[in-house]
């Protein structure tokens, strides 16, 4: 699990640096790092972050991260946004 730990603290240095963080950029991170097994393939055939990883983040980021789901990206949460962890952009 140091691996999954390691990760996330990626994902989260990631976002705090550039102010977001993008699911696609999180999977080339995953493939390059030899972590595929972290991925599931969606209904289109998409790799995308699996749940153990997503379960992982949430519990780092609980209340201070939204989810923009139309972008398929996480920010940081500001003052207007919802209480929920889906964000309108």
């Amino acid at each position: 699990m140091s691996d999954l730990s390691a990760i996330v603290d990626w994902m989260l240095n990631s976002l705090n640096r550039d102010g977001c963080l993008y699911q696609d950029d999180v999977v080339d991170y995953l493939v390059k790092s030899k972590n595929e097994a972290l991925l599931r393939e969606n209904a289109d055939g998409n790799q995308v972050l699996g749940t153990l990883i997503l379960n992982a983040f949430r519990k780092s980021t609980e209340d201070k991260v939204v989810w923009v789901k139309p972008d398929f990206y996480w920010r940081h949460r500001v003052a207007e946004d919802e209480p929920d962890r889906e964000a309108r952009g």
